[in-house]
């Protein structure tokens, strides 16, 4: 037995969720899970459907993008996992797909409005979309500079990815994360779904404006925080 087999059991759970729920098609996408302490992550083989995965065919990869463990070839994403797994401490699990909603906004070069409670109980801000990366940085190693694409849009914006756990890469596609894999995957159906909502509000009303500031803080704050009460103990 693997002495992997958490993550890899944990990655294949969470890949497997995307095409049940809608969030990709044929070999679009990937999900990863780490283990902090180990320093690695395991994650989908590049280009093979869902339907042939197993625990076992999870590649074991490092913070560095180098694989540990495995006879596949990783995601061609894999690199952009690691970059966020060794700089941003505490993600158990990172989501990419190309869902059509998220797709689009990120394909408009749009952050996603706060325009209502459903949006607000995940988080207080727009949903970011980081800018298409330069010229330089396309031409170098694309997939690793992604992530630093990702992490230089959250410090030009001020914001903490322990808070917004989710992305639009510009001209591309979202990315999500978490503190397990099973959460990552949570946050991109959620990002899905905000990206659809605020498509359909702004076809009703092209003069929408952002939800009021106590609305969001209310909402936020009745799911997070020391005074939550949603849900049960």
């Amino acid at each position: 037995m693997s002495r992997y087999q958490h993550i890899q059991e944990a990655a294949y759970a969470a890949n497997m969720q995307l095409p049940q729920l809608g969030l990709v098609l044929f070999t679009f996408g990937n999900a990863s899970a780490a283990d902090d302490a180990m320093g690695v992550f395991a994650i989908k083989p590049s280009g093979m459907p869902y339907a042939d995965l197993s625990p076992a065919k999870m590649v074991i990869v490092d913070f560095d993008g180098k694989t540990v463990e495995g006879t596949l070839r990783p995601s061609s994403d894999t690199l952009t996992h690691a970059v966020l797994y060794k700089h941003w401490q505490g993600i158990g699990g990172i989501v990419h797909t190309h869902s059509t909603y998220a797709t689009a906004w990120s394909q408009s070069l749009r952050d996603i409005p706060l325009y209502g409670t459903t949006h607000a109980d995940h988080t207080t801000t727009s949903i970011p979309c980081a800018p298409p990366m330069s010229d330089e940085m396309i031409a170098g190693n694309y997939e690793y500079q992604t992530g630093f694409q990702i992490m230089q849009t959250f410090a030009e914006k001020k914001l903490d990815y322990h808070e917004v756990e989710m992305v639009l890469v510009g001209c591309h596609a979202p990315f999500t994360w978490g503190r397990t894999a099973a959460q990552a995957v949570y946050n991109s159906a959620v990002l899905e779904e905000l990206a659809r909502l605020a498509l359909l509000t702004e076809q009703i009303n092209t003069q929408c404006a952002i939800m009021k500031e106590a609305l969001i803080k209310k909402h936020f704050e009745r799911k997070h925080g020391e005074g939550a009460y949603y849900g049960q103990e």
